[in-house]
């Protein structure tokens, strides 16, 4: 694997940082923010969003004193998503069923010959 995708997995590796990029999925937030919903110290969240950031996992902007903080979602989709495919060709399959499931049904929609 590449350098690159290595550090996408280390950063995936650590439950704190998979618990950012799930709160990160409903829109950029502040690092004060993020901070808040954590029992640890604000420099430790600081360290996880360095290494998410380094990652590439997530983006960072300047809003006056604040730092704002959004998923990258592509570049985790991608990363995550060219592993699976080379180890588990069969989730390109399942990705396809789930793309034609009904929203309300749960079920496969019929598929068009």
């Amino acid at each position: 694997m590449s350098d690159e995708v290595n550090s996408v997995f280390e950063a995936l590796a650590h439950p704190t940082r998979r618990q950012i990029l799930q709160d990160l999925k409903d829109g950029e937030q502040a690092a004060g923010e993020i901070a808040a919903r954590f029992a640890v110290s604000g420099p430790t969240i600081s360290r996880h969003l360095r290494i998410l950031r380094g990652a590439g996992l997530v983006a960072e902007r300047r809003d006056a004193n604040r730092i704002l903080y959004s998923l990258a979602e592509e570049r985790l989709a991608l990363s995550v998503g060219d592993f699976l495919s080379t180890v588990c060709p069969e989730q390109i399959v399942l990705r396809e069923v789930r793309r034609r499931r009904g929203p309300a049904s749960g079920e496969p929609a019929a598929v068009q010959p």
